[in-house]
Protein backbone atom coordinates (compact mmCIF):
# COMPACT_ATOMS: atom_id res chain seq x y z
CA UNK A 1 0.00 0.00 0.00
CA UNK A 2 1.32 3.47 -0.83
CA UNK A 3 0.79 6.68 1.07
CA UNK A 4 -1.44 7.86 -1.80
CA UNK A 5 -4.08 5.28 -0.87
CA UNK A 6 -7.03 7.35 0.45
CA UNK A 7 -8.32 4.68 2.83
CA UNK A 8 -8.04 5.63 6.50
CA UNK A 9 -5.76 2.75 7.56
CA UNK A 10 -3.57 2.64 4.48
CA UNK A 11 -0.02 1.77 5.52
CA UNK A 12 -1.01 -0.07 8.70
CA UNK A 13 0.66 -3.50 8.77
CA UNK A 14 -1.16 -6.34 10.52
CA UNK A 15 -0.25 -10.01 10.96
CA UNK A 16 -2.79 -12.59 12.13
CA UNK A 17 -1.71 -15.72 13.94
CA UNK A 18 -5.39 -16.37 14.48
CA UNK A 19 -8.17 -18.45 13.01
CA UNK A 20 -11.95 -18.95 12.91
CA UNK A 21 -13.92 -15.79 13.87
CA UNK A 22 -13.08 -13.48 16.80
CA UNK A 23 -9.44 -12.58 16.11
CA UNK A 24 -9.70 -12.63 12.31
CA UNK A 25 -12.81 -10.42 12.33
CA UNK A 26 -10.80 -7.71 14.09
CA UNK A 27 -8.32 -7.96 11.23
CA UNK A 28 -11.02 -7.89 8.57
CA UNK A 29 -12.48 -4.70 10.01
CA UNK A 30 -9.02 -3.12 9.78
CA UNK A 31 -8.50 -4.48 6.27
CA UNK A 32 -11.82 -3.01 5.13
CA UNK A 33 -10.42 0.42 5.99
CA UNK A 34 -7.15 -0.13 4.15
CA UNK A 35 -4.80 -2.00 6.50
CA UNK A 36 -2.47 -4.56 4.90
CA UNK A 37 -3.51 -7.71 6.77
CA UNK A 38 -1.44 -10.89 6.42
CA UNK A 39 -3.41 -13.96 7.47
CA UNK A 40 -1.03 -16.76 8.50
CA UNK A 41 -2.32 -20.30 7.96
CA UNK A 42 -1.07 -23.85 8.27
CA UNK A 43 0.26 -25.07 4.90
CA UNK A 44 -1.80 -28.27 4.95
CA UNK A 45 -5.06 -27.55 6.73
CA UNK A 46 -5.42 -23.77 6.54
CA UNK A 47 -7.84 -21.85 8.71
CA UNK A 48 -10.75 -24.10 9.86
CA UNK A 49 -13.09 -21.23 8.98
CA UNK A 50 -12.43 -22.02 5.32
CA UNK A 51 -14.66 -25.08 5.74
CA UNK A 52 -17.45 -23.44 7.78
CA UNK A 53 -21.03 -23.07 6.65
CA UNK A 54 -22.83 -23.93 3.41
CA UNK A 55 -21.25 -24.35 0.00
CA UNK A 56 -22.11 -23.69 -3.62
CA UNK A 57 -20.51 -26.06 -6.13
CA UNK A 58 -18.08 -27.09 -3.39
CA UNK A 59 -17.06 -23.49 -2.60
CA UNK A 60 -17.56 -22.37 1.01
CA UNK A 61 -19.40 -19.05 1.08
CA UNK A 62 -18.79 -17.67 4.57
CA UNK A 63 -15.04 -17.61 4.08
CA UNK A 64 -15.37 -15.34 1.05
CA UNK A 65 -16.66 -12.57 3.32
CA UNK A 66 -14.92 -13.32 6.62
CA UNK A 67 -11.39 -12.97 5.22
CA UNK A 68 -11.98 -10.47 2.44
CA UNK A 69 -9.36 -7.80 1.73
CA UNK A 70 -6.52 -9.89 3.26
CA UNK A 71 -3.43 -11.67 2.00
CA UNK A 72 -2.88 -15.33 2.88
CA UNK A 73 0.55 -16.83 3.57
CA UNK A 74 1.27 -20.31 4.87
CA UNK A 75 3.70 -21.03 7.69
CA UNK A 76 4.13 -24.22 9.68
CA UNK A 77 4.45 -22.77 13.18
CA UNK A 78 5.25 -26.20 14.60
CA UNK A 79 8.75 -25.99 13.12
CA UNK A 80 11.56 -23.76 14.34
CA UNK A 81 12.13 -22.46 10.82
CA UNK A 82 8.44 -21.56 10.60
CA UNK A 83 8.56 -19.78 13.94
CA UNK A 84 11.56 -17.80 12.75
CA UNK A 85 9.50 -16.66 9.77
CA UNK A 86 6.71 -15.73 12.18
CA UNK A 87 9.10 -13.59 14.21
CA UNK A 88 10.18 -11.82 11.01
CA UNK A 89 6.52 -11.13 10.29
CA UNK A 90 6.07 -9.68 13.78
CA UNK A 91 9.14 -7.47 13.31
CA UNK A 92 7.59 -6.13 10.09
CA UNK A 93 4.13 -5.55 11.57
CA UNK A 94 2.54 -2.72 13.50
CA UNK A 95 -0.09 -5.08 14.92
CA UNK A 96 -0.19 -8.80 15.67
CA UNK A 97 -3.50 -10.58 16.30
CA UNK A 98 -3.44 -14.04 17.85
CA UNK A 99 -5.81 -16.53 19.46
CA UNK A 100 -3.69 -19.61 20.07
CA UNK A 101 -3.57 -21.00 23.59
CA UNK A 102 -1.40 -18.96 25.94
CA UNK A 103 0.96 -21.83 26.66
CA UNK A 104 1.35 -22.56 22.94
CA UNK A 105 2.38 -18.99 22.15
CA UNK A 106 4.84 -19.01 25.05
CA UNK A 107 6.32 -22.35 23.95
CA UNK A 108 6.72 -21.06 20.41
CA UNK A 109 8.24 -17.75 21.49
CA UNK A 110 5.35 -15.85 19.91
CA UNK A 111 3.91 -14.40 23.13
CA UNK A 112 3.87 -10.65 23.66
CA UNK A 113 7.05 -10.46 25.74
CA UNK A 114 9.02 -12.37 23.12
CA UNK A 115 7.68 -10.37 20.18
CA UNK A 116 7.93 -7.06 22.01
CA UNK A 117 11.65 -7.72 22.43
CA UNK A 118 11.88 -7.98 18.64
CA UNK A 119 9.51 -5.10 17.89
CA UNK A 120 9.40 -2.63 20.82
CA UNK A 121 6.47 -0.66 19.35
CA UNK A 122 4.31 -3.69 18.63
CA UNK A 123 0.59 -3.70 19.41
CA UNK A 124 -0.65 -7.23 20.10
CA UNK A 125 -4.29 -8.32 20.42
CA UNK A 126 -4.51 -11.66 22.21
CA UNK A 127 -7.96 -13.27 22.24
CA UNK A 128 -8.58 -16.13 24.69
CA UNK A 129 -11.62 -17.85 26.12
CA UNK A 130 -11.19 -16.62 29.67
CA UNK A 131 -8.33 -14.11 29.80
CA UNK A 132 -4.56 -14.46 29.98
CA UNK A 133 -4.27 -13.73 33.72
CA UNK A 134 -6.77 -16.36 34.91
CA UNK A 135 -6.44 -19.95 36.06
CA UNK A 136 -8.36 -20.95 32.91
CA UNK A 137 -5.86 -19.20 30.65
CA UNK A 138 -5.18 -22.36 28.63
CA UNK A 139 -8.73 -23.71 28.55
CA UNK A 140 -10.33 -23.85 25.11
CA UNK A 141 -13.14 -21.35 24.59
CA UNK A 142 -15.69 -20.57 21.92
CA UNK A 143 -17.98 -17.62 21.36
CA UNK A 144 -21.13 -19.33 22.66
CA UNK A 145 -19.43 -19.91 26.01
CA UNK A 146 -18.50 -16.23 26.06
CA UNK A 147 -22.14 -15.34 25.38
CA UNK A 148 -23.28 -17.55 28.25
CA UNK A 149 -20.74 -16.04 30.66
CA UNK A 150 -21.50 -12.45 29.65
CA UNK A 151 -25.08 -12.45 30.95
CA UNK A 152 -26.62 -11.82 27.53
CA UNK A 153 -28.08 -15.32 27.10
CA UNK A 154 -29.71 -15.20 30.54
CA UNK A 155 -31.82 -12.20 29.50
CA UNK A 156 -32.62 -13.43 25.98
CA UNK A 157 -35.80 -15.41 25.39
CA UNK A 158 -39.29 -15.51 26.87
CA UNK A 159 -39.99 -15.75 30.62
CA UNK A 160 -41.50 -19.23 30.37
CA UNK A 161 -38.84 -20.57 28.01
CA UNK A 162 -35.14 -21.44 28.06
CA UNK A 163 -32.32 -18.91 27.67
CA UNK A 164 -31.66 -18.31 23.96
CA UNK A 165 -28.47 -17.61 22.02
CA UNK A 166 -28.76 -15.12 19.17
CA UNK A 167 -28.79 -16.55 15.65
CA UNK A 168 -25.21 -15.65 14.71
CA UNK A 169 -21.73 -15.76 16.26
CA UNK A 170 -22.60 -12.97 18.67
CA UNK A 171 -19.78 -13.41 21.18
CA UNK A 172 -17.09 -13.88 18.54
CA UNK A 173 -18.30 -10.94 16.47
CA UNK A 174 -18.50 -8.49 19.37
CA UNK A 175 -15.05 -9.65 20.47
CA UNK A 176 -13.70 -8.86 16.99
CA UNK A 177 -15.31 -5.44 17.08
CA UNK A 178 -14.00 -4.72 20.59
CA UNK A 179 -10.57 -5.96 19.53
CA UNK A 180 -10.35 -3.62 16.56
CA UNK A 181 -11.41 -0.71 18.79
CA UNK A 182 -8.70 -1.60 21.32
CA UNK A 183 -6.08 -1.82 18.57
CA UNK A 184 -6.96 1.67 17.36
CA UNK A 185 -6.78 3.03 20.92
CA UNK A 186 -3.30 1.54 21.30
CA UNK A 187 -2.19 2.92 17.94
CA UNK A 188 -3.37 6.39 18.94
CA UNK A 189 -1.18 6.13 22.02
CA UNK A 190 1.70 4.94 19.87
CA UNK A 191 1.30 7.95 17.58
CA UNK A 192 1.16 10.47 20.44
CA UNK A 193 3.58 9.05 23.03
CA UNK A 194 7.31 9.15 22.19
CA UNK A 195 7.96 6.70 25.02
CA UNK A 196 5.47 4.13 23.75
CA UNK A 197 6.83 0.66 24.50
CA UNK A 198 4.21 -1.51 22.86
CA UNK A 199 0.78 -2.66 24.01
CA UNK A 200 -0.63 -6.04 24.94
CA UNK A 201 -4.42 -6.26 24.65
CA UNK A 202 -5.81 -9.14 26.72
CA UNK A 203 -9.37 -9.79 25.47
CA UNK A 204 -11.56 -12.66 26.68
CA UNK A 205 -14.53 -13.88 24.66
CA UNK A 206 -17.07 -12.68 27.22
CA UNK A 207 -15.58 -9.20 27.78
CA UNK A 208 -17.32 -7.33 24.96
CA UNK A 209 -20.90 -8.47 25.59
CA UNK A 210 -20.43 -8.19 29.35
CA UNK A 211 -19.43 -4.54 28.89
CA UNK A 212 -22.29 -3.76 26.53
CA UNK A 213 -24.99 -4.83 29.02
CA UNK A 214 -23.88 -1.92 31.12
CA UNK A 215 -26.81 -1.86 33.54
CA UNK A 216 -26.85 -5.48 34.68
CA UNK A 217 -24.25 -5.28 37.47
CA UNK A 218 -25.44 -2.04 39.02
CA UNK A 219 -29.06 -3.26 38.95
CA UNK A 220 -28.12 -6.36 40.92
CA UNK A 221 -25.72 -4.47 43.14
CA UNK A 222 -28.33 -1.94 44.20
CA UNK A 223 -31.58 -3.90 43.89
CA UNK A 224 -30.45 -7.46 44.59
CA UNK A 225 -32.32 -8.75 41.55
CA UNK A 226 -31.07 -10.62 38.49
CA UNK A 227 -32.39 -9.11 35.25
CA UNK A 228 -34.85 -11.57 33.75
CA UNK A 229 -35.99 -12.66 30.31
CA UNK A 230 -38.71 -10.44 28.87
CA UNK A 231 -39.26 -11.92 25.42
CA UNK A 232 -39.07 -9.13 22.84
CA UNK A 233 -39.29 -6.49 25.53
CA UNK A 234 -36.43 -5.29 27.73
CA UNK A 235 -35.59 -5.58 31.41
CA UNK A 236 -34.43 -1.97 31.31
CA UNK A 237 -36.87 -0.54 28.79
CA UNK A 238 -36.55 3.24 28.36
CA UNK A 239 -40.28 3.57 27.67
CA UNK A 240 -43.53 1.66 27.66
CA UNK A 241 -43.64 0.14 24.16
CA UNK A 242 -41.07 -2.36 22.91
CA UNK A 243 -42.26 -5.57 21.27
CA UNK A 244 -42.78 -7.51 18.06
CA UNK A 245 -46.22 -8.04 16.54
CA UNK A 246 -47.77 -10.05 13.70
CA UNK A 247 -49.83 -8.26 11.06
CA UNK A 248 -53.03 -9.38 9.34
CA UNK A 249 -51.00 -10.64 6.37
CA UNK A 250 -48.75 -12.72 8.68
CA UNK A 251 -45.74 -10.43 8.54
CA UNK A 252 -43.79 -9.49 11.63
CA UNK A 253 -42.83 -6.01 12.74
CA UNK A 254 -41.20 -4.22 15.63
CA UNK A 255 -42.67 -1.18 17.36
CA UNK A 256 -40.53 0.67 19.86
CA UNK A 257 -40.47 3.82 21.93
CA UNK A 258 -37.71 5.70 23.68
CA UNK A 259 -39.38 8.89 24.89
CA UNK A 260 -42.69 9.83 26.57
CA UNK A 261 -43.80 11.53 23.35
CA UNK A 262 -43.24 8.40 21.30
CA UNK A 263 -45.42 6.41 23.74
CA UNK A 264 -48.18 8.99 23.37
CA UNK A 265 -47.99 8.58 19.61
CA UNK A 266 -48.70 4.88 20.05
CA UNK A 267 -51.56 5.65 22.42
CA UNK A 268 -53.08 7.98 19.83
CA UNK A 269 -52.74 5.30 17.17
CA UNK A 270 -54.89 2.84 19.13
CA UNK A 271 -57.38 5.46 20.33
CA UNK A 272 -56.30 5.79 23.96
CA UNK A 273 -56.88 9.10 25.82
CA UNK A 274 -53.55 10.94 25.81
CA UNK A 275 -54.14 12.28 29.32
CA UNK A 276 -53.79 8.69 30.58
CA UNK A 277 -50.19 8.67 29.28
CA UNK A 278 -49.12 12.14 30.36
CA UNK A 279 -46.17 11.06 32.54
CA UNK A 280 -43.58 8.31 32.46
CA UNK A 281 -45.09 6.76 35.59
CA UNK A 282 -48.54 6.63 33.97
CA UNK A 283 -47.06 5.09 30.85
CA UNK A 284 -45.31 2.36 32.82
CA UNK A 285 -48.51 1.64 34.76
CA UNK A 286 -50.44 1.13 31.51
CA UNK A 287 -47.65 -0.68 29.64
CA UNK A 288 -49.41 -4.05 29.43
CA UNK A 289 -52.71 -2.48 28.34
CA UNK A 290 -51.06 -0.44 25.62
CA UNK A 291 -49.07 -3.46 24.41
CA UNK A 292 -52.24 -5.55 24.13
CA UNK A 293 -54.17 -2.81 22.34
CA UNK A 294 -51.32 -2.29 19.90
CA UNK A 295 -51.10 -6.01 19.19
CA UNK A 296 -54.82 -6.15 18.45
CA UNK A 297 -54.65 -3.12 16.16
CA UNK A 298 -51.71 -4.49 14.19
CA UNK A 299 -53.36 -7.92 13.82
CA UNK A 300 -56.23 -6.25 11.94
CA UNK A 301 -54.05 -4.44 9.41
CA UNK A 302 -51.58 -5.49 6.75
CA UNK A 303 -47.93 -4.61 7.08
CA UNK A 304 -48.29 -1.94 4.41
CA UNK A 305 -51.28 -0.41 6.20
CA UNK A 306 -49.48 -0.50 9.55
CA UNK A 307 -46.37 1.19 8.23
CA UNK A 308 -48.31 3.88 6.36
CA UNK A 309 -50.36 4.82 9.44
CA UNK A 310 -47.37 4.67 11.78
CA UNK A 311 -45.26 6.90 9.56
CA UNK A 312 -48.12 9.39 9.48
CA UNK A 313 -48.38 9.37 13.29
CA UNK A 314 -44.60 9.25 13.91
CA UNK A 315 -44.77 5.86 15.58
CA UNK A 316 -41.31 4.29 15.35
CA UNK A 317 -41.64 0.89 13.71
CA UNK A 318 -40.06 -1.41 11.16
CA UNK A 319 -40.81 -4.65 9.38
CA UNK A 320 -38.59 -7.46 10.62
CA UNK A 321 -36.27 -7.90 7.68
CA UNK A 322 -35.21 -11.15 6.10
CA UNK A 323 -32.16 -10.96 3.84
CA UNK A 324 -34.44 -10.77 0.79
CA UNK A 325 -36.02 -7.66 2.33
CA UNK A 326 -32.59 -6.14 2.94
CA UNK A 327 -31.61 -6.58 -0.69
CA UNK A 328 -34.83 -4.90 -1.88
CA UNK A 329 -34.97 -2.10 0.69
CA UNK A 330 -34.60 1.47 -0.66
CA UNK A 331 -32.69 2.72 2.42
CA UNK A 332 -30.09 -0.03 2.05
CA UNK A 333 -29.81 0.91 -1.63
CA UNK A 334 -29.48 4.63 -0.90
CA UNK A 335 -26.64 3.94 1.54
CA UNK A 336 -25.02 1.44 -0.86
CA UNK A 337 -24.93 -1.05 1.99
CA UNK A 338 -24.57 -4.02 -0.34
CA UNK A 339 -21.58 -4.31 -2.63
CA UNK A 340 -21.02 -6.51 -5.68
CA UNK A 341 -17.54 -7.90 -6.25
CA UNK A 342 -15.98 -10.45 -8.55
CA UNK A 343 -14.79 -13.73 -7.07
CA UNK A 344 -12.56 -16.18 -8.98
CA UNK A 345 -14.68 -19.17 -7.92
CA UNK A 346 -18.22 -17.79 -7.84
CA UNK A 347 -18.29 -14.90 -10.29
CA UNK A 348 -20.18 -11.83 -9.08
CA UNK A 349 -21.13 -12.06 -5.41
CA UNK A 350 -22.95 -9.69 -3.08
CA UNK A 351 -21.96 -8.96 0.52
CA UNK A 352 -22.03 -6.19 3.11
CA UNK A 353 -20.21 -3.01 2.20
CA UNK A 354 -17.61 -1.51 4.55
CA UNK A 355 -18.79 -0.26 7.93
CA UNK A 356 -18.28 2.14 9.60
CA UNK A 357 -18.60 4.57 6.70
CA UNK A 358 -15.92 7.27 6.57
CA UNK A 359 -16.75 10.16 4.26
CA UNK A 360 -13.28 11.51 3.47
CA UNK A 361 -11.24 8.30 3.80
CA UNK A 362 -13.68 5.48 3.02
CA UNK A 363 -12.89 1.81 3.08
CA UNK A 364 -13.39 -0.54 0.17
CA UNK A 365 -14.10 -4.18 -0.55
CA UNK A 366 -11.33 -4.79 -3.05
CA UNK A 367 -11.26 -8.58 -3.04
CA UNK A 368 -12.98 -11.62 -1.59
CA UNK A 369 -11.02 -13.94 0.71
CA UNK A 370 -7.73 -15.27 -0.69
CA UNK A 371 -6.97 -18.86 -1.60
CA UNK A 372 -4.82 -20.76 0.87
CA UNK A 373 -1.26 -19.44 0.65
CA UNK A 374 -2.10 -17.28 -2.36
CA UNK A 375 0.42 -14.61 -1.33
CA UNK A 376 3.11 -16.77 0.27
CA UNK A 377 5.71 -16.41 -2.48
CA UNK A 378 5.00 -12.78 -3.30
CA UNK A 379 5.02 -11.62 0.32
CA UNK A 380 8.03 -13.58 1.52
CA UNK A 381 9.89 -12.71 -1.65
CA UNK A 382 9.07 -9.01 -1.93
CA UNK A 383 8.78 -8.10 1.76
CA UNK A 384 11.06 -10.53 3.60
CA UNK A 385 13.57 -10.85 0.77
CA UNK A 386 13.50 -14.61 0.21
CA UNK A 387 14.86 -15.76 -3.14
CA UNK A 388 13.05 -18.23 -5.38
CA UNK A 389 15.54 -20.91 -4.33
CA UNK A 390 14.97 -20.18 -0.63
CA UNK A 391 11.22 -20.32 -1.12
CA UNK A 392 11.56 -23.65 -2.90
CA UNK A 393 13.65 -24.99 -0.02
CA UNK A 394 11.12 -23.78 2.55
CA UNK A 395 8.34 -25.45 0.60
CA UNK A 396 10.26 -28.72 0.28
CA UNK A 397 10.85 -28.71 4.02
CA UNK A 398 7.15 -28.18 4.68
CA UNK A 399 7.77 -24.81 6.37
CA UNK A 400 5.48 -22.95 3.98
Amino acid sequence: MTNQDPRALSGLKVVEFAHVIAGPLAGTLLADLGADVIHVEDPKSGDPQRQAGPTKDGVHLWWKVSSRNKRSVTVNLRTEEGRELARELAAWADVVICNFRVSTLEKWGLDFRSLNAINPKLVMLQVTGYGVATTKRNSPGFGKVGEAMSGVVNITGFPDGPPVHTGFSHGDSVTGLMGSFAIMAALHRKNTDPDFAGEWIDLALYDGLYRLIEWQVIFYDQLGENPSRMGNQLSAAPAAVINTFQTADKRWMTVTSGTPRSVQNVAALVGEPLENYATSAMQVERRERLDNLLGEWISMHTLHECMAEMIEREVVASPIFAVSDILDDPTYKERESVVEIEDPDLGTVRMQNVFPRLTNHPGQVWRTAPALGEHTDSFFGEVLGRSEQQLAELRTAGTI
